[in-house]
């Protein structure tokens, strides 16, 4: 059984997104992003893989090809396979994301 804390991965870089992969099997894949204040990551796009991203910490937005939406903490969103994501830090707060894809992206 692999467990971990999701609080080890939570690090902040100013000068970019801090992604980093939490576990990764065949058939999932997880990351935790962290956003500081006016970062954002994308538009990212996987066509054979849905994605679930939640806000663990702070407020996002999130543009899922052409529709967008602000999240606060525990908010939630799905991103079916082919759809483009954009994530917004659009506060002065950091931002936590965690992002689950089945199945695991190819790159």
């Amino acid at each position: 059984m692999d467990v971990d804390n999701l609080k080890s991965f939570v690090r902040f870089d100013p000068d970019q997104v801090r992604r980093q992969t939490m576990f990764e099997t065949e058939r999932l894949w997880s990351q935790v992003l962290c956003l500081d204040r006016n970062q954002h990551v994308g538009p990212l796009n996987d066509p054979d893989s849905d994605a679930v991203f939640l806000v663990v910490a702070g407020l996002g937005v999130f543009q899922v090809d052409a529709r967008r939406k602000r999240l606060p903490q525990w908010g939630t969103v799905l991103v079916p396979a082919g759809a483009n994501v954009t994530i917004t830090n659009a506060t002065e707060e950091p931002l936590v994301v965690l992002q689950v894809a089945a199945p695991p992206p190819k790159e």
